[in-house]
């Protein structure tokens, strides 16, 4: 497992809710929704509200702290913490668990764009289909 100890931007108060919503991002290994960081915290015997939750990731998020991920179109979004490394996840359809890919795809793709002059900045890669665990079920039920 990678170190994800965060060094606390300056400037940015030291809540205890703050501090907890990092301290969950640092021991998971993929992406949560607000609501899974809320569970956590919950678990932990804080009493914290899921809106105080969204407005602290929204802060992270603006303050490149946090990264969002939309998933599958999805209204939810998930976070984690900003490593500064390039990343992408595929994700089961069925039971919306995330796996991150080890790879990038596209390294050696070149787009085909009419403008010459485009410079490309990034780019956002959706993988999805069904996970080991889903396919399983399915096929002990058939």
């Amino acid at each position: 497992m990678e170190n994800k100890k965060l060094k606390w931007p300056q400037g940015l108060k030291k809540t205890e809710t703050r501090k907890a919503v990092i301290s969950v991002l640092e021991k998971t290994e993929k992406p949560l929704s607000a609501a899974d960081i809320f569970s956590e915290i919950k678990k932990n015997g804080s009493n914290v509200w899921l809106s105080t939750i969204y407005r602290i990731l929204e802060l992270f998020v603006k303050k490149g702290i946090v990264n969002k991920l939309s998933v599958m179109n999805s209204e939810m979004a998930v976070y984690e913490l900003n490593q500064f490394k390039h990343k992408h996840y595929a994700v089961c359809v069925n039971c919306h668990k995330i796996i991150p890919v080890d790879n990038c795809p596209m390294e050696k793709f070149v787009p085909q764009i009419e403008d010459d002059d485009f410079r490309i900045m990034g780019h956002n890669l959706e993988i999805y289909g069904i996970c080991k665990d889903c396919a399983h079920k399915s096929n002990k039920r058939s």
